[in-house]
């Protein structure tokens, strides 16, 4: 009579020390939330997908875009007026593929053009730190768009042309550090969304990566981020950039406004390691001088 409890609280202890026990996959899961809130802070998703005054993530914000104004959607954990009820394969699919549950195309005002780099670990971990999160229930908001891209059928076509996914893969002729470096600002990041000038059609012009784009958000003027002597940050220091990314402040002692200033308090949330990697990465761009605005 006493070797089956003795049995038991054996086969307990064994469990929970077993590296599949209950502890481990607590601890498992602990990390998942904490890289996946990490993901979340450097890729700046909550500044986009919440409104002024509005709840976290529900949605709501307006980004003016020459083709009319988009509304970011409620990425919170609800079921129906979030993404509770995503699969991990729709989640991915909306990343990597600009693909909704019901498998209409988005609109690359969603970032997925550079969020298709994300590793597929770092989209699991982003995923389940959001369902973590309070739900809401507000409903998303149709976008107001001119006539021409108002159809579902303008994104795939625009897709079509413009369009590749596929995971970030390093170069090997680059250092571990500059590759990670490289997934932070071309993947993660997005910086190319907004600091890279668009062509008619609204697509990123790669032979002027990172160079400026005279029609950012809101119309405000995005600075060129290439090591350019005269137009960019060739002049900056290692250490102005870095406090540029961990405070906002500018060589001049100024600080970063309008649109960056939510970006810089994702960024400010780099580890060390990784704030140096980006900074080796945008260091060795090719200096562009794009005299944007003078």
């Amino acid at each position: 009579m006493v070797l089956v409890p003795r049995i038991l609280a054996s086969a307990c202890l064994l469990l929970a020390l077993s590296p599949f026990g209950v502890g481990a996959q607590t601890q498992a899961h602990n990390d998942l939330l904490a890289r996946g809130e990490y993901v979340l802070k450097i890729s700046g998703c909550s500044h986009c997908h919440t409104a002024e005054n509005g709840e976290p993530l529900a949605g709501g914000r307006a980004l003016a875009t020459p083709f009319g104004t988009f509304y970011s959607p409620n990425i919170t954990s609800h079921k129906s007026a979030g993404i509770g009820a995503w699969s991990e394969n729709d989640f991915r699919a909306a990343l990597h593929h600009g693909v909704s549950p019901d498998g209409s195309d988005y609109y690359p005002a969603f970032p997925f053009t550079s969020y298709a780099r994300m590793l597929a670990e770092d989209a699991r971990a982003l995923q389940t730190y959001l369902l973590s999160l309070p739900a809401s229930a507000q409903p998303n908001r149709a976008h107001e768009l001119a006539w021409f891209v108002s159809w579902r059928l303008a994104a795939k076509a625009w897709k079509w042309l413009f369009f590749d996914s596929g995971e970030f893969k390093p170069d090997p002729a680059r250092s571990p550090q500059w590759n990670r470096g490289a997934y932070i600002a071309d993947a993660l990041g997005h910086c190319g969304e907004c600091h890279t000038p668009r062509n008619l059609f609204g697509a990123l012009r790669f032979d002027q990566a990172y160079a400026g784009n005279a029609q950012g958000p809101d119309d405000e003027l995005v600075p060129n981020i290439t090591p350019d002597k005269e137009t960019g940050i060739g002049n900056w220091s290692r250490n102005e950039l870095r406090l540029f990314l961990q405070f906002g402040e500018y060589p001049n002692g100024e600080y970063a406004a309008g649109s960056m200033d939510p970006v810089i308090q994702g960024l400010q949330h780099l580890t060390p390691q990784d704030r140096d990697a980006l900074i080796d990465y945008l260091l060795a761009l090719p200096p562009i001088d794009n005299r944007i605005g003078r």
